[in-house]
């Protein structure tokens, strides 16, 4: 199978471009980044001096594709591919959303092909495995949306919570992207720890859309996310109201078997670091309870370009092409 990437020049694509080359049931035989045309990859980019690929303008022939082109300009890029029999799967929020409106409000632009937004699958696969193996489009969710879904989803399901959610996340500065921006420059990020988009922030209504499929009412969710000065990771912490009264142990067991054929979900006996899984495709999820306040406590824990973007994007891609759901991602986490 021939797997090709668009716009392999930022983070998730050249971390895309790293774990395709390790995966033993594909071969990684396009790409593309117009910024970077003509160079070889690994001129570009010395650590990936393995694959021996130029980088191009236009994709070549190829039988699946992930884009990791930027909101808005992906949808386009990838309209051309599906009319063609090419499965995609596509790592910006082109697809997330299942109302067209929502890109006007949140993302500014006015989607071009609001056909397929019911069609395409949303691919958290602890959720939608099934409609993801048989789908030919694929959403890849966001990093901050992943991590606070998983965290939440077994208390909501099992309705052991009010809907009246707080989530609060941080994360490193790669979530913002390759390019230079004054927040994260580094003299600006480092030493330095700040919450942003409180007005609210992008993946909010994705978060809010998948959460509202757990349960009878839609949950009102507050979400503030931060930017510390680290590279990789996202640490989220929920909070909830308890709507019944549980102990630990129950607790405990409700989240063990919700996540019970999840290989990339471990629930931990201790809060998580975001060292913990560097590098690696796991969410560790820590659930508990504030029995004085009534309150549920859940803490998830992501590397936001692995579980968060194109380690995800490379589950998916082993459901829809029958393969086993871990293939070529069972690497351990890099600690230190």
């Amino acid at each position: 199978m021939k797997v090709g990437i668009i716009n392999v020049t930022g983070y998730t694509g050249v971390e895309l471009a790293r774990l395709l080359y390790q995966h033993p049931q594909v071969e990684l035989a396009s790409v593309t980044g117009r910024s970077a045309a003509g160079q070889k990859l690994a001129e570009v980019f010395p650590h990936l001096a393995g694959i021996e690929l130029t980088i191009e303008a236009e994709l070549g022939k190829v039988d699946f594709v992930f884009s990791a082109m930027p909101h808005k300009e992906s949808a386009k890029e990838i309209m051309p591919l599906l009319e063609k029999g090419v499965k995609v799967i596509d790592i910006s929020a082109d697809f997330r959303l299942k109302d067209s409106a929502e890109y006007e409000r949140w993302y500014g632009f006015s989607h071009p092909a609001p056909q397929l937004l019911k069609e395409a699958a949303y691919g958290l696969p602890e959720l939608y495995r099934a409609q993801i193996a048989s789908a030919k489009l694929v959403a890849n969710p966001g990093c901050y949306p992943t991590g606070a879904i998983l965290a939440l989803a077994p208390a909501l399901k099992a309705n052991i919570i009010k809907g009246d959610i707080i989530i609060d996340s941080k994360s490193g500065v790669s979530g913002a992207g390759r390019t230079i921006t004054l927040p994260t420059h580094f003299s600006e990020a480092n030493e330095d720890t700040a919450a942003y988009a409180l007005e609210g922030h992008r993946h909010l209504p994705e978060i809010v859309q998948e959460l509202g499929k757990l349960c009878p009412q839609p949950p009102s969710v507050s979400f503030v996310p931060h930017l510390v000065p680290m590279t990789r990771g996202i640490l989220t912490t929920c909070y909830a109201p308890m709507a019944k009264k549980i102990g630990e142990k129950e607790l405990k067991q409700l989240y063990t078997d919700f996540f019970k054929d999840a290989p990339f979900v471990r629930l931990t006996d201790s809060p998580p670091h975001t060292k913990h899984t560097s590098g690696s495709n796991l969410c560790l999820v820590y659930p508990t309870i504030d029995q004085r306040a009534g309150r549920l406590i859940v803490i998830s824990c992501i590397d936001n370009l692995v579980k968060g973007a194109v380690g995800q994007a490379v589950q998916n891609m082993n459901l829809m092409l029958g393969l086993p759901e871990t293939t070529g991602l069972e690497a351990m986490a890099v600690y230190p």
